[in-house]
């Protein structure tokens, strides 16, 4: 099973947004990316507006149906609308993703860093999830490796699961990866068991993604766009994206 390659593009509307105006622009950036052979691309727009608007998402969308490629919209599903931000439902109603990742971030959180409480979690994303797929979208649930509650995505309705990779990440970075990979690879297992697929993604880059996918069995997306968009500063898009793809054409060839 190959691994689809999902460009992530908030940290080009974080540069935009820092300066005002419509540079760099995401639909440039989206392209060239799908250029260099991404499979698709991935947005998360926040009730905050700070990186992706609302009008990027429905940019992007048509490009993406233009190209015939996959469109990921990451959000929180219970977080309400508010000025400037119509609700993750509104712009999936709009946009008609492939797929929509529901993350339990909140406006105080720099980044993602946490996945579902199922315990706490389950009652409420059942009926939402059953919402997203009546439009046609497959829906993935943001979860913790190592969560023994992983199978519950499936009573939820959901597709997937994206295993949240930053501990993975840190650990690499000290060369101490093995046992949060055996993690990854366990909850990868439950979730499948349950007839549950495997997206992945947070902190994955060019050092440790072959590592990742060479451990964790069929994972059949990568998010990146952090460590992405950083290494482009000093390659390029192009090439960067191009890397990012031998990756992981080399995985899916030796897998």
């Amino acid at each position: 099973m190959s691994t689809a390659l999902s460009v992530n593009l908030n940290k080009i509307a974080v540069l935009r947004n820092s300066r005002g105006g419509d540079e760099p622009d995401v639909v440039r950036a989206g392209t060239a990316c799908l250029d260099a052979g991404a499979h698709g691309l991935t947005v998360h727009p926040r009730p905050d507006a700070r990186h992706i608007r609302a009008d990027d998402v429905l940019a992007l969308a048509a490009l993406c149906r233009a190209r015939g490629v996959e469109y990921n919209i990451e959000g929180n599903p219970f977080a309400p609308p508010r000025p400037g931000y119509p609700g993750l439902l509104a712009l999936c109603e709009a946009a008609r993703p492939a797929q929509v990742t529901f993350v339990p971030d909140g406006d105080g959180q720099l980044t993602s860093d946490h996945g579902f409480d199922f315990a706490r979690d389950a009652a409420g994303l059942r009926p939402l999830v059953a919402a997203y797929k009546a439009l046609g979208t497959r829906v993935s649930l943001f979860v913790d490796v190592g969560d023994p509650a992983v199978a519950r995505a499936a009573d939820c309705g959901a597709d997937r699961v994206e295993l949240y990779t930053g501990p993975y990440a840190e650990a690499f970075a000290v060369g101490d990866a093995q046992a949060a990979l055996a993690a990854a690879a366990e909850t990868a297992r439950r979730a499948q068991a349950a007839g549950v697929a495997v997206n992945a993604g947070h902190d994955l880059s060019q050092a440790n993604l072959a590592t990742f996918l060479a451990h964790v069995p069929d994972v059949r997306e990568v998010s990146i766009g952090h460590a992405l968009i950083g290494e482009a500063l000093y390659a390029g898009l192009d090439a960067t994206v191009r890397a990012y793809r031998r990756i992981v054409d080399g995985i899916c060839a030796t897998a």
